[in-house]
C-alpha cells in the first residue's frame, strides 16, 4: 500500500516527470480521500501546501536541494512554527513560535511539510489508542491497532501519503507502530538528531526517530537531519560508517523469546532466522537476559517519574484534561523516592556492564520487534498489560543507550505483520542500517553518500 519512496520522488522532481506542486496535489488528495481517520491532527491545508511547494520550486538552485519537494510529516510533540503542538491533548496545545532544529534542517533541504501526525497522548503509550482524536488502525486491517505513540506517523508512511515521517522513540514509540504497519522504523543513537523543540516525555531517554519504507530513504534523510546541536545537552556526532563484510549477529535461544501465546508469530519469526546466514550474517548465540532486565526498570522503576518534570503542573491543575489511562501512569510517578532513583540507577549500571561484554562477541542482536499484535478492543479492555507486552523488546533500548531498527519481515500465516528488530550499541547506527538493508535485500555500498554540505538553519522555513 506504500507510495513512492524519497528516492523515486527526487528522481521525478529532478528529471521533470513530476514536480513539488504535483506531488503536493497528490498528497492533499490522498489525505482528503481518507478523511479524519486518525492519521493527522493538523494537516496543512491544500492551499497552503500547494503554495509551499511552489515556493520550493522558486528557490535558487531548487533542483539541487537534497530533499527537493519531498513531502513529510511530523509527530505532534515536535514544534513547527505557526502550527499547534497538541501532544494529543487539546487543552495543552500551544502554537509553536520556533521550528525544531531537526525539522528546520529538512525544510532548508527542500522537504515539504505536510502536517502534524496523531500520537498517544503526551507520547505515553505504544498502542495508538490513547488519543482523544480518532484511533488510527493498522493498514493490515482486522481492527488491529496501529501502535504508538507515533501512531499517525507510521500510518502516513504505510498509506503512501508521505515517504517519511519524523517521530519519536523513548520506549519503542517509533519501532512498534512501524512494525504494526509494515514499514521501517529507525531509532538512532540518542543525541544524533537534535531533540530541541520536542516536548519531552522522559528527557534523559527521548530520541527522535525516522520512519520510511526503505533503508536507502533513511540514509538520504539522515544525511540532512543528523547534526551536532549544542543546544541539546545530549548531542553527539555520528559514529563511523560500516566498511562492509560479515556482520556478527547475536541470536537469543528460542526459549528466551516471548510470543505471549501467539504461535503464528513464533513460527514466522523463527522461520526468518533460518535465512539469516544466506544474507551475509555470522550468527552467534547470545542472551537477552540483561536487556530484558533493563527494560523492566522503565515502567516498574522510577523513570516514569521523569514524565512529571514536564507534565506535573498540568496534571495538578487540569487533571480532567488528561485521558484516564495517561493520568494513572503520570500519577504513578509520585510514588518513587530519591533512594528508589539511585537504587535503579545502580542496577541499570550493572546491567549496562553485562551488555557491554556482549558487544565484544557480536555486532548486533536480532529479536522480534513485537511478540504479538492486538486489536483495538483488546487494548481498551486491558490497556496497561497490553501496552507492556508491546514494549517487551523495545523498552530497554534507550536505557541501555542502543541504536535499533524495526524491519518488516512479511506476515504470519493469518495475515498479521511480522517485524524483526536489529539493535546494537550506541553509535553503531551504520552497522544496524546495513543489517536492515540486507534483511530487505537492498543493495547498500560501504561508501559515504554524497556530502550535502552544511545546512544553514537561518534559511527560510
Amino acid at each position: 500500500m506504500t507510495g513512492s519512496t524519497v528516492t523515486e520522488i527526487l528522481t521525478q522532481h529532478q528529471g521533470g516527470s513530476g514536480s513539488p506542486t504535483r506531488t503536493a496535489q497528490r498528497v492533499a488528495d490522498a489525505i482528503a480521500a481518507r478523511g479524519d481517520d486518525g492519521t493527522w491532527i493538523t494537516p496543512v491545508s491544500r492551499a497552503e501546501l500547494l503554495a509551499a511547494a511552489a515556493a520550493i520550486e522558486r528557490r535558487p538552485g531548487a533542483l539541487t536541494l537534497p530533499l527537493y519537494g519531498v513531502p513529510f510529516g511530523v509527530k505532534d510533540s515536535i514544534d513547527v512554527a505557526g502550527y499547534p503542538t497538541t501532544l494529543a491533548c487539546p487543552d495543552y496545545a500551544y502554537v509553536a513560535t520556533r521550528t525544531a532544529p531537526a525539522v528546520q534542517r529538512l525544510l532548508v533541504a527542500g522537504a515539504l511539510f505536510v502536517g502534524k501526525t496523531n500520537l498517544d497522548q503526551f507520547a505515553t503509550g505504544l498502542n495508538g489508542t490513547r488519543t482523544p482524536y480518532p484511533m488510527p488502525r493498522s493498514v493490515f486491517g482486522g481492527d488491529l491497532i496501529s501502535g504508538g505513540s507515533s501512531s499517525g506517523s507510521a500510518l502516513a508512511v504505510a498509506l503512501g501519503q508521505v515517504p517519511f515521517c519524523v517521530a519519536t522513540d523513548t520506549a519503542g514509540s517509533g519501532r512498534v507502530p512501524a512494525a504494526l504497519n509494515g514499514i521501517v522504523g529507525w531509532k538512532p543513537s540518542r543525541g544524533l538528531i537534535s531533540t530541541v523543540g520536542l516536548v519531552p516525555a522522559c528527557k534523559s531517554l527521548d530520541c527522535l526517530t525516522l520512519m520510511a519504507t526503505t533503508v536507502e530513504d533513511l540514509d538520504l534523510v539522515a544525511e540532512v537531519i543528523i547534526a551536532v546541536d549544542h543546544e541539546d545537552p545530549w548531542t553527539r556526532a555520528r559514529g563511523g560508517r560500516f566498511p562492509g563484510g560479515p556482520i556478527r549477529l547475536g541470536l537469543p535461544a528460542p526459549q528466551e523469546l516471548e510470543f505471549f501465546g501467539d504461535d503464528a508469530m513464533r513460527a514466522a519469526h523463527l522461520g526468518t532466522r533460518d535465512r539469516l546466514p544466506s544474507k551475509g550474517f555470522d550468527c552467534v548465540d547470545t542472551t537477552l537476559a540483561p536487556f530484558l532486565a533493563a527494560g523492566a526498570l522503565l515502567y516498574q522503576g522510577p523513570w516514569v517519574a521523569e514524565r512529571l518534570v514536564e507534565f506535573e503542573e498540568f496534571l495538578t491543575e487540569r487533571p480532567d484534561s488528561i485521558l484516564p489511562v495517561i493520568r494513572e501512569i503520570l500519577d504513578s510517578g509520585r510514588q518513587f523516592s530519591a533512594v528508589d532513583v539511585f537504587r535503579a540507577q545502580q542496577r541499570l549500571q550493572t546491567l549496562r556492564a553485562q551488555v557491554n561484554r556482549i558487544w565484544d562477541e557480536v555486532d548486533a542482536v536480532i529479536v522480534p520487534t513485537v511478540g504479538t499484535t492486538f486489536t483495538v478492543d483488546q487494548v481498551l479492555a486491558d490497556p496497561i498489560a497490553t501496552n507492556t507486552v508491546l514494549g517487551h523488546y523495545t523498552h530497554f533500548g534507550n536505557l541501555l543507550d542502543l541504536t535499533a531498527i524495526a524491519v518488516p519481515a512479511g506476515t504470519t500465516r493469518d495475515g498479521r505483520p511480522v517485524s524483526l528488530m536489529v539493535f546494537g550499541p550506541a553509535l553503531a547506527d551504520d552497522v544496524v542500517l546495513a543489517a536492515a538493508a540486507r534483511l530487505l535485500d537492498e543493495p547498500r555500498t560501504a561508501a559515504l553518500p554524497p556530502h550535502l554540505g552544511p545546512v544553514s538553519l537561518q534559511e527560510r522555513r
